[in-house]
């Protein structure tokens, strides 16, 4: 006698949008409407660097996004608390690598 094994295959569906998950665009939605702010901080000893705020932590790998910059502009940094801190002054790039990585230039404000 053979037996037959079924088995189903139960779809995620997202609490927020009710759809399924692999459809689930809440994640695009939530980055548009994200406020990313880019300024200059001095530290200690006078060195400068570049602090980018308004990212959020449970939308957004902090890790894997501050591991790309640091990458691109050969730096060193860190990502802590929902901010990015890279070492020195990129200002002047980083809305472009920002809007590379996939975020809305309306939401990206340089101070």
């Amino acid at each position: 006698m053979c037996k037959v094994v079924l088995s189903e295959r139960m779809a995620v569906i997202c609490n927020t949008c009710g759809l399924p998950e692999d459809l689930c665009a809440c994640g695009e939605l939530a980055k548009d409407s994200t406020k990313i702010i880019i300024r200059l901080e001095t530290r200690r000893f006078k060195k400068k660097g570049t602090m980018i705020e308004g990212l959020d932590p449970k939308l957004n790998n902090l890790e894997t996004v501050a591991k790309e910059l640091k990458n691109k502009y050969a730096c060193g940094g860190t990502a802590k608390d929902g901010y990015i801190f890279l070492q020195g002054d990129h200002r002047d790039t980083i809305k472009d690598t920002l809007i590379g990585l996939g975020f809305p230039e309306e939401s990206i404000e340089l101070h």
